[in-house]
C-alpha cells in the first residue's frame, strides 16, 4: 500500500512539473513573461479557420483539433530536457474554406481572411516575437488548403531571415517515407475493407472519413448524427475533387462520414500527434525543416489545382478592390 501511495506521489509531481513548464500568455502578466528563457522557450500558435464542413460538423473543426493537437505537443516539448512552452490563445482565422474547391466563394459556415491578410498576422506575430527574443515558433494550424499554408510558410520564412530562429508551420511538412521512417513513425492501419476502401475515395480531404471520425472522438456533442445517413462522395484525384465539389447542391463534405467511428478518430488523431511531436523534437534537436518538403509546394506544382483556384485569386481580388474603393471614398489610407 506504502508502494502505490509513493508512486501516486512521484506521478503527481511529475505531472506537476511538466505542467508548470507549459505557460499560457493570456494568463500571464509582464514580469512572468520576462522572466523566461527566451532561448529555450518554444512559443505554439495555434489556429482554427471558421469554415463550412458540411451538415455534420461544426464550423470550427479544424480549430478543436488543432487546440487538442497543441496540448500534445507542449505536453512533448517540456518531457523534453530543457524546454519550456508558451502557448498563445487559439487564432480563429485562416484563409479558404472548403467550399472554394467548387468555386462557392460565399457559403454558410465559412468565414474566411484574405491569403495576405493572414500573412500579415502571423508576420506582424513573427515579429513582435523575434524583437522580444524569443527564437523557436511552432504554428498549430492545420487546414488544407494551399495558399493558406503557403501564407504560413512565408511568415517562417520572414522569420528565419530576420532573426535567424525558426518559425514551422508543423501542417505543410510533407515528410517522405524515408523521412518518416528514420523518425519511426508509421501511419496507423485502419483495417478497413477494399468496399470501404472504395467508398471513402484516395481524397478524403474535407468533412469526410477522417474528419468526421476525428470529431467523434474530440466532440462527439458537436457532430450531427445526420452523418450517419449521408451518401458518400468519393473523389480519387484533384479533377475528380473539383467536380464532386461543383455541384450546385452539393452539401459541404468530401469522401464518406457515415463510416467514421471514434475509435478511428482517436488512432487518426494520435497519429497526427505523434508525427507532429517527432518532427517538432527533431527540428529543436537541429534538424532543419526546409530538409522537408512543403505541402504548398506540392500543390502548387499541381496545375489542375492551379488552374481550379484561379477563381478563388480573382475573387480575392475582387473582395481588396471593393475594401480599398470604400475606403478611398472614405479619405482612409
Amino acid at each position: 500500500m506504502k508502494r502505490i501511495l509513493m508512486i501516486a506521489v512521484i506521478a503527481a509531481l511529475l505531472c506537476g512539473t511538466v505542467s508548470a513548464q507549459i505557460h499560457r500568455v493570456a494568463q500571464m502578466n509582464v514580469e512572468q513573461i520576462r522572466a523566461l528563457d527566451k532561448q529555450k522557450t518554444v512559443v505554439i500558435l495555434p489556429g482554427g479557420v471558421l469554415e463550412e464542413h458540411g451538415p455534420h460538423l461544426p464550423s470550427f473543426t479544424d480549430g478543436y483539433s488543432n487546440e487538442w493537437l497543441t496540448q500534445k505537443l507542449a505536453e512533448a516539448i517540456v518531457e523534453h530536457p530543457g524546454w519550456a512552452v508558451l502557448v498563445f490563445p487559439i487564432i480563429p482565422l485562416g484563409h479558404a474554406g472548403g467550399n472554394e474547391i467548387g468555386g462557392k466563394y460565399v457559403f454558410p459556415g465559412t468565414y474566411s481572411i484574405r491569403r495576405t491578410t493572414l500573412r500579415a498576422v502571423f508576420m506582424d506575430l513573427a515579429t513582435e516575437l523575434g524583437e522580444q527574443g524569443f527564437r523557436r515558433i511552432f504554428v498549430m494550424h492545420g487546414h488544407g488548403s494551399p495558399f493558406h499554408n503557403q501564407m504560413l510558410d512565408q511568415a517562417g520564412d520572414y522569420f528565419r531571415d530576420t532573426y535567424g530562429g525558426s518559425m514551422v508551420n508543423l501542417h505543410g511538412l510533407e515528410p517522405t517515407a524515408e523521412q518518416l521512417a528514420k523518425l519511426k513513425l508509421t501511419p496507423p492501419n485502419l483495417n478497413l475493407s477494399e468496399s470501404e476502401r472504395k467508398e471513402i475515395g484516395g481524397m478524403d480531404e474535407h468533412a469526410g472519413f477522417q474528419e468526421t471520425s476525428r470529431l467523434i472522438f474530440l466532440r462527439p456533442d458537436l457532430v450531427n448524427p445526420i452523418y450517419r445517413t449521408l451518401p458518400p462522395v468519393a473523389a480519387n484525384n484533384p479533377v475528380e475533387l473539383f467536380k464532386a465539389a461543383k455541384v450546385p447542391n452539393w452539401l459541404g463534405y468530401i469522401g464518406s462520414p457515415r463510416l467514421a467511428t471514434a475509435a478511428y478518430g482517436a488512432r487518426l488523431q494520435q497519429y497526427r500527434a505523434m508525427q507532429n511531436n517527432a518532427l517538432a523534437i527533431a527540428i529543436l534537436d537541429g534538424l532543419d525543416e526546409r530538409e522537408i518538403p512543403r505541402y504548398a509546394d506540392f500543390m502548387m506544382n499541381d496545375k489542375t489545382v492551379l488552374r481550379e483556384l484561379e477563381g478563388a485569386t480573382k475573387y480575392e481580388v475582387e473582395v481588396e478592390r471593393k475594401q480599398r474603393n470604400w475606403m478611398k471614398k472614405k479619405g482612409i489610407e
